[in-house]
């Protein structure tokens, strides 16, 4: 046998396996749209004028929910990345 066939035989018998099945891109994107959200709701909050306090700054949008988002978007990540369909 030349070094053409038998790399065409290893070529047949090896088999190409997916990684990641759709679920997971599925799951991927959700969790970058949780992650995108959870920074967008903590931008802002400052003043224009350095010598005025803006109390927005403290809400619970920013000191709470935020975080949490992200927190979670992170989960969904991780899941994501781990997650393996049953098979049937």
């Amino acid at each position: 046998m030349n070094k053409k066939q038998q790399t065409k035989e290893v070529t047949q018998n090896t088999e190409k396996k997916v990684i990641f099945q759709k679920t997971n891109y599925i799951l991927f994107f959700v969790g970058l749209a949780v992650l995108i959200l959870g920074f967008v709701l903590m931008i802002g909050g400052g003043s224009d004028d350095p010598d005025v306090f803006n109390e927005k700054m403290f809400g619970f949008q920013r000191l709470t929910l935020a975080p949490l988002l992200l927190i979670l978007g992170f989960a969904i990540e991780f899941f994501a990345i781990f997650y393996k369909a049953k098979k049937k």
